[in-house]
């Protein structure tokens, strides 16, 4: 019977993985404003590129202007208070230098001058203080970036260090995957991904891995793995779906197709052709499989010829010829 023969041969194996992910930012980061209050305005929009300063959102400032106010005022009367302190402690020293003053009298008013001070000294605090809360309520950008979310609105009641947007800086792109663990993911550190952007059909990009999970995420049952992309940062391909393929050499094996594959009872096994060109069951032992091949970890050795397509149609001691031969 005419039968598609394989030569069985040792050869480099790979492991190669396929996986999905999406597109973000190295850096990210995420903004709020340090004092609760009413947003007043909201200046920008998920998409929008925001330079380093530009105001991004601000809360209604009506209690921090009041709170500058009183402060600016405390200032002035405690500076008030410190001049006439200093011109009171002069002028007892003028007298006990005539001899018509006490000593008493001129410590006196040197502790007075010294508490007007201090007074002095916690008003500019409580100046500089109200000020910086005047200024806190206009959240500005740290760095160039892209705004990826927007989580508040005019109106709206926010508490302090309540998220109210999310940039994405202008450092560097990375596509994050979620694949299952195997052994083989410690080769993938340093390895080249290529990528497939699922929206940009013929679109190709390189990656390289930079980090991969020591630890299985327990709500997904599976490790992220990182990939940086390199060259200038392409803001429209934030949160996209990409499609990532990476090869990884996997040492040496035998391979074979498999159609050449059958079984033996409950076990895999091929058909092996003998010199007489008569097939005999051969049990085998599985190591794993890929997409259109199988590799196994025993039962034949390089240099056997087995029977490929046609498997099917054996039965032990049938003769068989090269109907195709693949190497």
């Amino acid at each position: 019977m005419p039968v598609e023969l394989v030569t069985v041969a040792r050869q480099p194996l790979t492991f190669d993985v396929s996986l999905t992910g999406t597109i973000e930012a190295q850096d990210s980061l995420a903004l709020s404003f340090p004092q609760g209050g009413k947003i007043a305005a909201m200046l920008v929009d998920a998409g929008d590129r925001v330079a380093a300063g530009q105001a991004l959102a601000r809360l209604d400032p009506v209690q921090q202007e009041q709170a500058r106010a009183a402060a600016e005022a405390a200032l002035d009367a405690a500076l008030a208070s410190e001049a006439q302190a200093e011109q009171a402690a002069r002028r007892a020293d003028a007298m006990l230098r005539r001899g018509v003053g006490t000593r008493a009298g001129s410590d006196g008013a040197r502790q007075a001058l010294s508490a007007a001070a201090g007074q002095a000294e916690r008003a500019r605090i409580a100046v500089d203080q109200a000020r910086r809360a005047l200024a806190d309520t206009q959240l500005i950008s740290p760095q160039d970036a892209v705004v990826t979310a927007r989580s508040g609105e005019p109106g709206q009641i926010v508490g302090a260090a309540q998220e109210i947007l999310r940039l994405a800086a202008l450092t560097g792109l990375e596509a994050v995957f979620q694949t299952p663990d195997s052994p083989q993911l410690d080769a993938a550190m340093g390895a080249t991904v290529t990528l497939q952007p699922l929206d940009r059909p013929g679109a190709t990009l390189t990656a390289t891995v930079t980090e991969i999970a020591p630890l299985v995420d327990p709500a997904t049952g599976a490790v992220t793995v990182r990939a940086v992309i390199p060259g200038e940062t392409d803001t429209s391909l934030l949160g996209g779906a990409v499609r990532g393929s990476v090869h990884l050499p996997a040492g040496t094996g035998i391979v074979i197709p498999w159609t050449a594959l059958t079984a033996t009872g409950d076990l895999p096994a091929v058909w092996r052709v003998g010199a007489d060109g008569r097939v005999a069951i051969a049990p085998v032992t599985v190591e794993r499989f890929q997409t259109g091949a199988v590799i196994l970890a025993s039962g034949i050795e390089p240099g056997d010829i087995v029977v490929g397509e046609g498997a099917q149609m054996m039965y032990p001691g049938r003769p068989v010829v090269a109907g195709k031969v693949r190497p």
